[in-house]
C-alpha cells in the first residue's frame, strides 16, 4: 500500500541565510559572484532551495531588496511615540544607521544602482523604500503641528532628512569619516542641524537629539 509523502515546508531559516549569503557576495563580489551553486553551498543547502524559496535567482535578488526594507521597518516600529516628537525623529535616525551598519551587506544592495546590475528593479520592488518613509513623514507632520519645525510639505522634509542620513551612512559604511570627523560625530552634528534646518531652535534641537541617544539604546538598542 502507498502513502502519500507530505511536502516539507520552506524553511525560513534557510531563506534568511540565502538572502544573507548573496548579499554579502553581491556586495563583495558584485553581481557575477550570484552563481546558484555558489550560494547553496556557502549556505549549506540545496541548489533547489534557491528555486523553492525565490523561484530562481532574479527572484532572490529582489528579496534581498524587499528584506533589507523590512528590516529597517521592524526597527523603526519599535520608536516610541512621544510628546518630543524630534526626539522621536532622532530615534528613527539612529535607527537607520544602525540597521545600515548591522546589515551592511543588505544596506548596499537596497537601493538597486551598479550593485544590481542586470537585475532590473521594478517600480514594486521599490514601493518597499517609499513605504518605510511613511513613519518618518508622520513623525515630521508631528514636530510641525507642535510648533517646533517651521509649516512645511512632511513629505519633502522627510524626503530630505533621509538622502542627508543616506550620504552619511554611505560614507560612514565606506570608511571616509574618520577623526576629527568621525562617524559618530558627523551623524550627531548631521542630526541636530537638520532639527534646526526644518525649524527648530539649536538649543531644543540639541536638548532632543541628545534624549534620542539615550532612547535608542533602549527603544532600538542595534
Amino acid at each position: 500500500m502507498y502513502c502519500c509523502q507530505v511536502p516539507r515546508k520552506a524553511d525560513p531559516n534557510v531563506r534568511n541565510t540565502l538572502i544573507d549569503v548573496a548579499a554579502r557576495l553581491l556586495a563583495e563580489e558584485g553581481p557575477r559572484a550570484l552563481a546558484t551553486r555558489r550560494i547553496a553551498t556557502e549556505a549549506k543547502t540545496s541548489t533547489m532551495a534557491v528555486y523553492t524559496h525565490f523561484g530562481g535567482m532574479s527572484g532572490l535578488v529582489r528579496e534581498i531588496v524587499h528584506e533589507g526594507f523590512a528590516r529597517l521597518q521592524g526597527n523603526f516600529s519599535q520608536v516610541k511615540e512621544t510628546d518630543d516628537p524630534v526626539a522621536d525623529l532622532g530615534v528613527y535616525g539612529r535607527a537607520y544607521q544602525g540597521n545600515a551598519r548591522g546589515h551592511s551587506y543588505l544596506y548596499s544592495a537596497m537601493f538597486g544602482g551598479d550593485a544590481l546590475s542586470g537585475f532590473e528593479l521594478t517600480e514594486e520592488d521599490r514601493q518597499h523604500g517609499r513605504y518605510v518613509l511613511a513613519s518618518i513623514a508622520g513623525c515630521v507632520t508631528r514636530c510641525i503641528e507642535g510648533g517646533r519645525f517651521r509649516p512645511s510639505d512632511p513629505g519633502m522634509i522627510a524626503h530630505h532628512m533621509w538622502f542627508a542620513m543616506h550620504g552619511l551612512v554611505d560614507l560612514d559604511l565606506g570608511g571616509y569619516l574618520v577623526e576629527p570627523w568621525g562617524a559618530d560625530a558627523c551623524f550627531e552634528a548631521q542630526l541636530v542641524a537638520l532639527m534646526v534646518g526644518a525649524g527648530d531652535s539649536l538649543e531644543a534641537a540639541t536638548a532632543s537629539v541628545a534624549v534620542s541617544a539615550e532612547r535608542f539604546a533602549v527603544e532600538v538598542g542595534i
